[in-house]
This record gives structure tokens, C-alpha cells and sequence, in this order.
């Protein structure tokens, strides 16, 4: 017998009569034990479904930050892979099994599969995004994805890092901004009215700007979706159907460069749904209102990090390399969605196992990028690392993933944060920020969002 360096099993080395190798048996699939399962359940999956599968709940992310929940998360993942050696495990989650990739040479296959062997649309996944996206991008597959995805990226421009509309969404974020501005300590309630405000305006134009019953409607909905669709669904159902109507009403007189008239602008089969993915986008700015925060924290606790940030916004660099740099390093360090999940539409193999399609495959990314062991100051503030040539194809860090499911709203979500970080440095200096941070040492796993303030001075 011989011991795998990979998987860890056992595998009989023989010949046949004629001296030719036979061809190998299929190996089995490496399994956590029962302990281990209860470990990983109690230190990553259920936190994941107590903080919100789609919309965080703040008050639980205020506890996680007490206790540095990710710690135990990123401690039982370490454990994993050490006793493991780095092969993928079949762990029993709360819904049922998922294939945990912990190496980075699995990591870096799964992002190079297409999302016709690795799908999105993962049952969880599936059953909480439909409830306020049900025509979106993520909970589609085979053509039909095809068709919204082209939609959707030209609404977004994709490919381009700067947007089409970028003087008139400017403009927005200046006039938006003001209320950030003329304050001189702000925290996180401040900056979500803002974003939420910008969020309306980019999607469906200046007449949504008021519409702040939209925006708490559409929280509500990603409330039912935290439960997976297994909570109220009629009064889901019913609520997204009013959604859905207001944002059709917006949506048909939206000024050209406003998502909504981008995306009805683009030709797109029947069953496309040109606007499917509208939740998504205003959710995707909303979304932003913790990273802008998060990341000016960061900077008013790295002094020389804040003042080529300003730099950046003085000169009015194209594209502002720097705050870019800047937003970048706060989703690697703490990421919108810390774990990605596909599902296998055809029979894979890892490491020499075979597994079935409607394989859940699991990458726990926000583990990853933060792994001192393959991301150098993994656990530190380090912007500079975004300037590197060729750093966006690193699959060891994903703050926007890779390959075919890369985020199509990459470029835009940097740009409009990039924005409203450059509108608050240009006049300002973040002289304080609480709670204090300890540079010197590892950043915390966690930040609670809800109590983080600064100070402005102006310059």
C-alpha cells in the first residue's frame, strides 16, 4: 500500500498478467467526520445563516465583531486542510452536502470553470436571491443566463472601467455627497441614506430620488430572503410584486444613462426580462454604503495611506488608481460574500474523485484572501498590492471573483465609491475614527459597521 500525498487514501499498486498497469479504481471522496462536521456547522455555516444569507443583520454582526467570529471559522478551515492535506472534504452542512476546496490549486480550477459545469444558481443560493430576484442573473442558467448576462453587462458596461455615464453618475455623487460633507463626524446611518440615494438615481433616474420607501421595501424583501424563501413567502411574493411594478414605472421614463433605460435600450429575447436584475443593482450600491465606510476607516488609521488617497482625488486622476487600490483592499479584507457556492451541472473530478452532477462546491474565499500562508500581510492593510501588473488574475484573492461569474458590476461598484471616497478626502482629513485599531497588529476579522464614526476636519 501507499498513502496519497492529495487525498490521504489508500490505493493498491499491482499489475496484470501481461505487466500493464491496471486502470486505477475510482478513489472515494474524503469526508469530515463527525466531529469535525459539528465544527465546521457551528463555526461557519450557521453563523453565515444567523448574520443573513442576503441581507446582514447589524445587530448580530455587532456580536460577531465582540467575539472575532471569523477566528473560530478560519481556525476550523486551517484544521481542515492540515489534517485533510489539502484535499477537498464532503462536509455535511445545515442543508446537506458541500464539496469545502482548501487548496489553491483547486481554488484556481474552480474559478477557471465555466458556469456551464459550475453553476450559480446552488439550491441556497437559488432559494434566497429568487425571492427578490427571480428573473436575475445569478438564479438563471444554460441560454436563458446568456441572454440576461449580456443585458446586464451592457447596463453595467462591463467591460469598460469607466462607465458611459460617469459625468452624469458624478454629479450625483457630488450633489449626494454634501450631506456627508457638511458634517463634521458621520457614521454608518448617514452613509446609507447617501448610498441608498445614489443607488435610486444611478438605476432609475433623479425622479426615484425621493423614493426612500422603495429602498426600505426592497430591505424588507432581503429580510424574507435571509429565511430562503421559507418565511411569508405569499407576503414575499406580494411584496416584490409591488417592487417590481414601481421599479417598471420608474424604469419607462429613466432618464439614457440610468441602468434601467441601458438595459431596456439593449435588444433581449422574450423571457429576458430587461429589468430582472434592477434589485440587484440597487442592491449592489446599497451594498457599497459599508465598504465606503469600512474603507475610510481603514484609512484614517493608516495615516500615509489617507494622504495619497487625497492625492489621487486632488489631482482627479482617471480612474483614481489609488482610492481604487484603496476600496479593493477593504472587500479582500472584508468581503460583501466571504463564501462562494456553485453547483455541478455535469460529474467533476478532484484530485482523482469523481463526483455527480448537482455537486454543491464550496469556496470559503473570505478564508483565503486572508490566509498568511499564500497572501503575503494577508491580514493587513496593504493597497499597494492592487498596483501590481497582473494582480487581477490572482485567484488566492477575489474581492469580485474570476473566470465566467466574475461580478459584471466590478468596474461600476469602484467607480461610484471610488466617488464618494474622493468627495469626502478632497476638503477633508479624517482625523479620528472609532473604535481605535491596532495597525501594529493582525485587523480583526470583523467590523461593526453600524458603530464605526470619523471625524472630518477640513483641509
Amino acid at each position: 500500500m501507499t498513502q496519497s500525498a492529495e487525498t490521504g487514501t489508500g490505493t493498491e499498486i499491482g499489475t496484470a498478467g501481461t505487466g500493464a498497469r491496471p486502470a486505477p479504481s475510482p478513489l472515494p471522496p474524503v469526508r469530515a467526520g463527525l466531529a469535525e462536521t459539528v465544527r465546521f456547522v457551528a463555526t461557519h455555516t450557521l453563523p453565515v445563516f444567523v448574520r443573513g444569507v442576503a441581507n446582514p443583520r447589524f445587530g448580530v454582526m455587532s456580536l460577531y465583531s465582540r467575539v472575532n467570529q471569523p477566528a473560530w471559522s478560519n481556525a476550523t478551515l486551517r484544521a481542515m486542510r492540515a489534517r485533510h492535506r489539502g484535499a477537498p472534504v464532503m462536509v455535511r452542512a445545515l442543508s446537506g452536502e458541500m464539496l469545502v476546496l482548501l487548496d489553491q490549486a483547486d481554488v484556481r480550477r474552480f474559478f477557471e470553470e465555466p458556469v456551464s459545469t459550475l453553476a450559480m444558481d446552488a439550491k441556497d443560493k437559488y432559494d434566497s436571491l429568487s425571492v427578490f430576484e427571480p428573473t436575475g442573473v445569478i438564479c438563471s442558467h444554460g441560454p436563458v443566463r446568456e441572454d440576461r448576462r449580456r443585458v446586464n453587462d451592457h447596463a453595467l458596461a462591463a467591460d469598460r472601467q469607466v462607465h458611459p455615464s460617469c459625468k452624469e453618475f458624478r454629479t450625483v455623487v457630488e450633489e449626494e455627497c454634501r450631506r456627508l460633507t457638511e458634517r463634521s463626524v458621520v457614521g454608518f446611518p448617514l452613509f446609507w441614506k447617501t448610498m441608498t440615494r445614489i443607488s435610486r438615481r444611478v438605476v432609475l433616474g433623479d425622479q426615484a430620488a425621493e423614493d426612500q420607501e422603495l429602498s426600505d421595501r426592497l430591505v424588507t424583501l432581503r429580510g424574507h430572503a435571509n429565511w430562503m424563501g421559507r418565511r411569508r413567502p405569499e407576503a414575499a411574493k406580494a411584496l416584490y410584486a409591488e417592487v417590481e411594478d414601481r421599479i417598471a414605472r420608474y424604469a419607462a421614463t429613466a432618464p439614457a444613462h440610468t441602468l434601467a433605460a441601458r438595459a431596456l435600450s439593449e435588444p433581449s429575447p422574450d423571457g429576458t426580462d430587461p429589468l430582472g436584475q434592477a434589485h440587484h443593482w440597487l442592491l449592489g450600491v446599497d451594498l457599497a454604503a459599508p465598504v465606503v465606510l469600512r474603507t475610510l476607516f481603514l484609512l484614517a488609521h493608516h495615516p500615509a495611506e489617507q494622504e495619497a488617497a487625497h492625492a489621487d482625488a486632488a489631482a482627479g486622476t482617471e480612474g483614481l488608481p489609488r482610492l481604487r487600490a484603496c476600496l479593493e483592499e477593504s472587500v479582500r479584507l472584508y468581503p460583501i460574500v466571504p463564501d462562494l457556492v456553485r453547483v455541478t451541472r455535469t460529474e467533476t473530478e478532484w484530485r482523482g474523485v469523481r463526483y455527480p452532477a448537482g455537486t454543491n462546491v464550496l469556496v470559503p474565499m473570505g478564508f483565503h484572501q486572508r490566509d498568511p500562508e499564500q497572501v503575503d500581510g494577508g491580514n493587513l492593510f496593504a493597497p499597494g498590492r492592487w498596483l501590481v501588473p497582473d494582480v487581477h488574475g490572482d485567484t488566492r484573492v477575489a474581492p469580485f471573483s474570476h473566470g465566467g461569474a466574475r461580478c459584471p458590476g466590478e468596474h461600476i461598484a469602484l467607480l461610484l465609491t471610488s466617488l464618494v471616497c474622493a468627495e469626502v478626502l478632497r476638503g477633508h482629513r479624517i482625523t479620528a475614527a472609532r473604535p481605535a485599531l491596532d495597525v501594529a497588529r493582525p485587523l480583526p476579522g470583523i467590523l461593526d459597521t453600524a458603530a464605526l464614526r470619523l471625524r472630518l476636519t477640513r483641509r
